[in-house]
């Protein structure tokens, strides 16, 4: 091949063809190897050849062996074993590597001009690899490609088990003299890139012990392996951890960090063009919100880059199935393949216990400065390294929320290529309800827009409820064991209560629809550190309306439904509900959701004086709360049965405070007249006065005995009639372990 190579009349500088792709390129490889083993062979002791126990080689160990072995002087070899026809060979041998290794220099060459991509030479320039460790690379891809080298490497071990390469054998077939083989064996050191990046793993495969450095096998990382023979997935290891994105260059983040993302890509390429940056790498922790644009201004500052960025969730490397110390090294591999930049996205996974902080951290800051010059930490409070970081520059940003006019301008942006307007009052109202991202406003319009199109192919008008719904869905919160996601049906005509209660609820909604103006337009806002949302209780015995009353609120202001699960939040374990609180007000706050605690003085009830750790437990619990509520930005009601057992120190740091009392004849009537669906086939001799005045029960109660009536209607085939109230009404009694009367209920004459 070489002779071919130097045949044509081509140009000195193009006297060699580029490799077609990377196969090409490694069958040279391979060749080469092949050339090495066979030159190893000739420099076996000639004494072998002749030895009657040679077909037993490697299970047998002979006089003549150990004789031989005794002889051997400092290049390692027994000068009176060698044969001197042999020499000739071996020249010729070593000649035909040093052709092969220039032409396969040139043609790399010409492939870099020509942009073709080699994966073994870009592994090496971007590992930093020398000769020998790329070599020992392409001697561990060998038996990947080809089995036949596991009989070859078998019998040049002298060991018909070991069919895969060992140190030794590398050293044996890289290295020309014995102080050769002691540097190099620099590179099988936990800080030399092979081992430090995981590109090769070397096994202790002895039952007796560990073994020594020459007996360990090679073995290359099946990622590694899959890189050279061209795959561009994911380490699979990372799978559902990682992700590669290619960023889009117009990619805009909100309006308000526009310019933070100029900034920030001007820093980041002078700190490339300069002399420090590969001894000191950027790392960014930006902070903030989930959905407050941080990966945005990552990808847009990768997007002004060129490159890629490598994204790992650490919460789900924790839960992976490697240490979380080997799931990090992974993904900076990740990045030192691909290029690109990195970033750790949930990055307060690491923060919550100090203990393994301080030993999860250090490792994901070890990874970051050795795998990328630019690496973004993404977490939701603000933090610094621990200690001070002597090779690397930390830079941190705070990300908040974009506000309301950035939100409404946003949506007028979105909205601007749509058939549909809205008034600057629906715009107010949709930017001040939903807090999204500028991705999840454009994709809320979208939505709308489709749905208009399946509801009406010539219109296709997006309106204001689709739009509604669309930013729920957006903003929907996730599944979680601690709270239910509620739809909210009810509406104001559903719920009956006394005027002034009513008043209240409008005014909730009314705080909820106009915040915007009061905290954004009017200055408020800079007013108040916290407290901005709205902390509600709803006080009144069971079956009066609470609820219901939080699903018209919810239903009023588009908002869904987070109903908790008290059960699930308090735990007997210290420390765990406070976790269990934040856990809710981070996923109703990322879901834009109405946060509604039923039962709440069974969690909130009187703060006591601290006699025993459970007490002072239980207040600290209290107060976490308590502040919880004021960080949260959105709508929290709590809902008691017992507002005497609550503290009234908690109750003063409310803003709304709704009682809901039990109902009047007169409103127990009016629950009577809407509590039966329209639908439903109600009996005109159904006497509501009679039904209010005797039967002396709530809403709820009442919804109960209309709702089993009408089962027993619906078993007779006849309207619900007065009997069949009558009968539910005796068995709702019943439930509540009430004794029966005559005059509690009783069907009327006719």
């Amino acid at each position: 091949m070489p002779r071919k190579a130097k045949t044509g009349r081509k140009k000195p500088e193009d006297r060699f063809a580029p490799y077609r792709d990377s196969q090409e390129h490694l069958q040279d490889e391979l060749k080469r190897l092949g050339l090495c083993i066979r030159l190893r062979l000739l420099e076996q002791p000639a004494s072998e050849q002749y030895d009657p126990l040679a077909p037993f080689k490697g299970l047998v160990v002979s006089e003549q062996e150990i004789a031989g072995l005794l002889s051997e002087n400092e290049e390692g070899r027994a000068a009176d074993d060698r044969s001197e026809h042999s020499r000739p060979a071996k020249r010729q041998f070593v000649e035909e590597i040093a052709q092969l290794d220039k032409l396969i220099e040139e043609r790399r060459a010409a492939s870099l001009r020509s942009k073709v991509h080699l994966a073994l030479p870009h592994l090496s320039r971007v590992f930093g690899l020398d000769s020998f460790e790329k070599q020992c690379l392409v001697i561990s891809l060998a038996v990947e490609v080809d089995r036949k080298y596991e009989r070859l490497f078998a019998y040049l071990q002298d060991d018909v088990t070991r069919r895969k390469p060992t140190v030794d054998l590398a050293l044996s077939l890289l290295c020309k003299t014995a102080n050769e083989k002691l540097a190099a064996r620099r590179a099988f050191d936990v800080q030399g890139p092979i081992v430090k990046y995981r590109l090769l793993q070397m096994i202790d495969c002895s039952q007796d012990g560990p073994s020594t450095l020459l007996s360990r096998t090679l073995k290359l990382d099946d990622r590694i392996v899959n890189f050279l023979l061209g795959s561009g997935q994911v380490d699979a290891r990372l799978a559902g951890a990682a992700q590669v994105i290619s960023p889009e260059p117009d990619r805009n983040p909100f309006l308000e960090s526009a310019d933070a993302c100029r900034r920030i890509g001007h820093l980041v390429r002078s700190h490339l063009e300069g002399k420090r940056s590969a001894a000191h790498p950027l790392l960014f922790y930006f902070s903030g919100p989930s959905r407050s644009g941080r990966r945005a201004v990552a990808e847009s500052v990768c997007a002004q880059m060129g490159a890629p960025l490598v994204v790992g969730d650490v919460e789900h490397m924790l839960a992976g199935p490697l240490p979380f110390e080997e799931m990090v090294w992974l993904l900076g591999r990740e990045a030192v393949l691909v290029q690109a930049a990195l970033c750790l996205d949930n990055f307060d996974a690491l923060l919550g216990d100090i203990g393994k902080s301080v030993s999860l951290v250090k490792p994901a800051l070890e990874a970051a400065r050795c795998c990328s010059q630019v690496t973004f930490l993404l977490g939701r409070q603000p933090w610094k390294p621990p200690g001070r970081l002597e090779e690397q520059v930390f830079i941190h940003l705070e990300f908040p929320f974009p506000d309301v006019r950035t939100r409404k301008q946003l949506w007028r942006e979105a909205l601007s290529e749509q058939p549909v307007s809205p008034c600057e009052e629906e715009l107010d109202a949709l930017a001040g309800r939903f807090r999204l991202s500028a991705g999840q406003i454009r994709a809320a319009v979208a939505d709308a827009s489709h749905l208009a199109v399946l509801r009406s192919p010539t219109d296709g008008r997006a309106t204001l409820p689709a739009l509604y719904a669309a930013c729920r869905s957006q903003s929907s919160i996730k599944p979680s064991t601690l709270a239910r996601r509620i739809q909210p049906k009810y509406a104001w005509g559903d719920i009956v209560l006394p005027e002034d209660q009513l008043l209240q609820l409008r005014e909730i909604c009314s705080q909820a629809k106009y915040r915007h103006r009061v905290y954004g337009e009017w200055g408020f806002d800079r007013k108040l550190s916290h407290g901005k949302g709205l902390n509600v209780l709803f006080s009144g015995p069971p079956g009066t309306g609470k609820t219901m009353a939080a699903e018209v609120v919810g239903n009023e202001l588009y908002l869904e439904l987070c109903k908790i699960d008290l059960s699930q939040v308090v735990s007997k374990y210290i420390g765990e509900t406070e976790k269990n609180l934040d856990k809710v007000f981070s996923e109703a706050e990322d879901g834009n959701a109405l946060l509604f605690f039923d039962e709440a003085d069974a969690l909130f009830g009187r703060r006591s004086e601290v006699k025993d750790a459970h007490d002072r437990y239980a207040n600290i619990e209290i107060g976490y709360l308590l502040q919880k509520m004021e960080e949260y930005d959105g709508i929290a009601i709590l809902a008691t049965n017992a507002r005497q057992h609550m503290d009234e120190a908690f109750v003063r740091r409310l803003q709304v405070i709704v009682e809901f009392p039990f109902p009047d004849e007169q409103h127990r009537r009016r629950i009577w007249e809407v509590v039966f669906p329209n639908e439903a086939p109600l009996d005109p001799g159904a006497d509501f006065d009679f039904l209010a005045r005797e039967v002396r029960l709530s809403g709820g109660h009442i919804k109960n005995i209309a709702l089993t009536a009408a089962f027993y209607a619906a078993e007779e085939r006849t309207p619900i009639q007065m009997a069949h109230l009558s009968r539910a009404s005796r068995r709702e009694f019943q439930k509540l372990g009430r004794a029966w009367t005559a005059t509690e209920v009783t069907v009327p004459a006719s």
